[in-house]
């Protein structure tokens, strides 16, 4: 505990703040996973996210996950690494909606042009971790991985798992999980229509075997994404 209080005074961070929808022994937290929990916090510089470390977590620092966000921000993507410690990892805070939440709530004129715009650029973000050689390792089932701000921007999230040691699948499992294998994949196409899932399914073994534009393209085509 004097070891995290230290790291936690190292950061700069003046106060915690309990909120969010997740609970640990009944303290409201923002997330909870296998290595940690991610709580809000207030420093120097304003607000941010921190994750602590769990003291029964299979790893013994937080540098593997900062220096794969360090990679993601290098492509601009991910939320901002700010510091890190053994035990902490600080992090911009990003506010905003679910993706799954915000798809299903999006009402009204304009809603279809709207997500749209949001897909394309979750898969922009994931064509450029590809080509950075960086594998989220969780976007085939990223109902908590990608948060939607008040400007309709995407961000993804929680990069514990990410590796540059594997194959990078980042768009086809994005793809996978919104337009074919999911309950949001089924909401994406009541909100915007069907993708034909064999041509999809055609152009990502493509893109799988060659990330050249051509087959990027066609992805986007084959979601309808392609003019937005």
């Amino acid at each position: 505990m004097r070891k995290r209080l230290k790291e936690l005074k190292k950061l700069g961070v003046k106060a915690l703040e309990f909120t969010g929808d997740k609970m640990v022994f009944d303290v409201p937290v923002f997330g909870k996973g296998h290595v940690g929990i991610v709580v809000a916090v207030y420093t120097s510089f304003g607000k941010g996210a921190l994750k602590i470390r769990r003291v029964d977590a299979d790893r013994a620092g937080m540098q593997h996950e900062a220096e794969m966000l360090r990679r993601a921000n290098a492509v601009h993507v991910g939320p901002r690494l700010l510091d890190v410690t053994d035990n902490l990892l600080l992090m911009e805070f990003v506010e905003g909606t679910l993706l799954p939440q915000w798809v299903e709530a999006l009402r009204g004129r304009g809603a279809r042009s709207r997500i749209r715009r949001v897909l394309r650029a979750v898969l922009e973000q994931c064509f450029r971790l590809d080509e950075a050689g960086l594998d989220h390792g969780e976007l085939s089932r990223a109902p908590k991985h990608i948060i939607v701000d008040a400007d309709d921007r995407p961000h993804l999230v929680d990069f514990e798992t990410a590796s540059i040691n594997r194959r990078v699948s980042n768009a086809t499992s994005i793809c996978q999980y919104l337009f074919i294998g999911s309950q949001t994949a089924k909401t994406i196409k009541r909100k915007v229509g069907e993708v034909n899932e064999k041509e999809l399914i055609n152009a990502l073994r493509n893109y799988k075997h060659e990330r050249a534009k051509e087959n990027i393209k066609r992805i986007l085509e084959t979601c309808r994404l392609d003019r937005v």
